[in-house]
């Protein structure tokens, strides 16, 4: 006989956030030369190596790594016994160095009679686009004593910031892609706003990660499946932020499976049944697509229901080259060729569905699919995907927008710290009160520059609006309002805090402006 066991419910560890740490970061407090009392770190996207279409970063994630681990995560620490606290860092220490390692915790001790981390933040403002190679925010201590603990945090924001501010980049450029297809071929420039759809959350490496990845993708459409990341916006960027995000009902394949292929007719009237009205998407793979597409949905009685209700069943293949099952594998060269009778796979979806529900040709002279049926496509997309699905399309004559495209963890998970080369270094020191400019060249880099800024860093907009980067800057000139790093977030406290409409409309303007530039 077994007995049911009561889950296992545990409080945070009080000292939980001072080991969100690489584990040498220990160390170096005991290292730093005597009598230093200040330590200036920064954060930089180095290089676009891995992501050449992205001259500029978007800057995203800096308010929530400080709410979230600066002072959330550090809360229970605060609000714990000191000798709890330090009986628990001098435990961990002696285990994982061995005996003869320093486990010394006054400088812990001293940190939590504190009560705060005395620290601040300056930062672009979120939603900002800088140029690679510029830093975007800078982090000091604000107390002498406390010198050591720039650093020691620089792991915690590394692993904070780098994947939303990727997906954000990201994200831009597929918006832009769109963008620029939809005006080519005359499509709904409006509609952009849901052609790419978050779909990536299963397969990212967390929840957490999953959320604030799709904030990321959100800053530029608002179509997302990845729910959480509503509540991770209204948590980390509260404000009056209007539509943040929207989805569609939509089947999976154990809905469109379960009644077997020859049960297909009566899911996708179950479908309508419990839809009567407004967009829901189908998942039409399961067994035959493009019998789905040529047979089961152009049943009369089914294509009636599909053409007299008030809104649109979207077709949405999940296997297959997606440039091929969208567009078909074949584009006719002449029109005899044009006129060929064509197999299914050579014609693909959007043809098949404007062969058998037809449509409307704009003003440009491409063709938009019947309001009532649409596609999307969510498996393997990237970038270059789905610049050859436009290119297909507008060959045949299809505007770009007749397709919707779910963007996965193929693009937003199979990224690294190295897609845009982001880094943080220590820049600026004072020690026995003197500054002491640092700088990291190493000569062994190749053909990625390491080479990292020196001193105290500035930043300003040149006659262009473009933003460049100072170093070796004295203290004047980084409290100068002139300079764009302003503080935001200082001894536990938020000075500045952003929406995440804010942010929305910042990304707009900076857009707005950078094409200006290009165009001048």
């Amino acid at each position: 006989m077994t007995t049911a066991l009561a889950p296992r419910l545990t409080t945070p560890s009080p000292v939980a956030a001072v080991f969100d740490v690489d584990g040498y970061k220990q160390s170096h407090r005991n290292i730093f030369p005597s009598g230093t009392s200040r330590v200036l770190i920064n954060w930089t996207n180095r290089s676009n190596k891995y992501l050449p279409g992205s001259t500029h970063a978007v800057v995203f994630g800096v308010q929530a790594f400080a709410q979230s681990y600066l002072t959330e995560a550090w809360a229970p620490f605060f609000a714990a016994d000191a000798d709890e606290v330090c009986r628990l860092f001098e435990e961990t220490l002696l285990s994982y160095f061995g005996p003869d390692a320093d486990i010394s915790s006054d400088h812990i001790r001293s940190l939590h009679t504190l009560g705060y981390l005395p620290l601040r933040i300056k930062a672009l403002p979120e939603g900002t686009l800088a140029p690679i190679g510029v830093a975007t925010l800078t982090i000091e201590n604000t107390q002498a004593d406390f010198f050591w603990l720039p650093n020691y945090i620089e792991t915690a924001l590394s692993a904070s910031i780098w994947h939303p501010a990727t997906t954000a980049t990201i994200a831009l450029e597929y918006r832009e892609l769109m963008e620029r297809w939809a005006a080519h071929t005359g499509g709904d420039l409006s509609a952009v706003d849901f052609q790419a759809h978050d779909f990536s959350m299963r397969g990212q490496s967390s929840l957490e990660s999953a959320a604030a990845s799709s904030a990321g993708h959100l800053l530029s459409f608002l179509g997302s499946d990845t729910m959480s990341s509503i509540d991770w916006i209204r948590r980390y960027y509260p404000g009056d932020n209007g539509w943040v995000a929207a989805s569609v009902p939509a089947t999976e394949h154990s809905v469109m499976c379960i009644r077997g292929q020859r049960g297909e007719l009566e899911t996708f009237n179950a479908i309508l049944d419990a839809y009567p009205t407004g967009i829901v998407s189908a998942v039409s793979d399961g067994f035959d697509l493009f019998q789905v597409v040529t047979e089961v949905i152009t049943e009369p009685a089914l294509k009636a229901r599909i053409m007299g209700r008030e809104g649109k069943l979207v077709i949405r293949p999940d296997s297959g080259d997606p440039v091929d099952i969208i567009a078909g594998e074949f584009v006719a060269a002449d029109e005899e060729t044009r006129n060929t009778r064509l197999s299914n796979e050579q014609k693909g979806v959007v043809e098949l569905l404007w062969d058998q529900f037809g449509g409307i040709v704009n003003e440009l002279g491409y063709k938009v699919l019947d309001s009532h049926i649409g596609v999307i496509y969510g498996d393997s997309i990237t970038l270059e995907r789905a610049e050859r699905i436009f290119e297909r399309l507008e060959a045949k004559g299809f505007a770009s927008t007749n397709v919707v495209l779910g963007i996965g963890s193929y693009t937003y998970q199979m990224v690294s710290r190295d897609t845009l080369g982001s880094a943080v270094k220590a820049t600026f020191a004072i020690v026995d009160g003197e500054p002491v400019d640092i700088q990291k060249d190493p000569k062994t880099a190749g053909s990625v520059s390491k080479k990292s800024a020196k001193g105290r860093i500035a930043l300003y907009r040149d006659e262009s609006g473009e933003i460049y980067q100072l170093d070796q800057r004295t203290e004047g000139d980084v409290a100068d309002p002139a300079n764009l790093l302003q503080t935001v977030w200082e001894d536990g406290a938020f000075l500045v805090h952003q929406s995440f409409a804010d942010v929305r409309a910042t990304l707009k303007a900076e857009r707005a402006a950078r094409d200006s530039r290009r165009m001048a």
